[in-house]
């Protein structure tokens, strides 16, 4: 007995294999270079055996989402929209109002926003800011005319 505790003691300083009982003990950092020093096929054997003997799974638990649980697949995350599209569906009963309006939006002559407007459906506006085409949508809603913003 009080060579086993000398031996217990002698390892703890030296963190080498101690005998105990018939058992080896190793320390954690002799442990971890071993796992280090080993080869995925070992690893392998060697997290199969764990999972046998304390019968543990190496595998990571998976939480069920709501929709998933209701028999459904989850859908996936929708990024929020940044850049709209302002689209001239139809002219409505006034033209002339439309074709000033879309005018002081494009920027365009007297000709082409006549021809802009003749030829709805139309994109008024690619890739601009929400706040952007719902102002012009409701400018245009104003003067007869009916918009889309996709």
């Amino acid at each position: 007995m009080i060579a086993e505790k000398k031996v217990v003691k002698s390892a703890k300083k030296e963190k080498k294999v101690v005998e105990k009982k018939g058992e080896k003990t190793i320390s954690k950092e002799d442990f971890v270079a071993a796992i280090g020093n080993m080869n995925i096929l070992e690893l392998s054997e060697l997290i199969k055996a764990l999972e046998e003997k304390f019968g543990v799974s190496a595998s990571f638990p998976v939480a069920a989402s709501p929709q998933a649980s209701a028999g459904g697949e989850a859908p996936a995350k929708e990024e929020e929209k940044t850049s709209f599209d302002v689209i001239l569906t139809e002219v409505g009963e006034k033209k002339i109002p439309v074709i000033k309006e879309i005018r002081s939006i494009t920027n365009l002559g007297l000709k082409e926003s006549k021809d802009f407007v003749e030829s709805a459906p139309k994109p008024i506006k690619e890739k601009i800011e929400k706040k952007e085409a719902e102002e012009i949508k409701k400018k245009l809603e104003a003067v007869g005319a009916k918009v889309e913003i996709k």
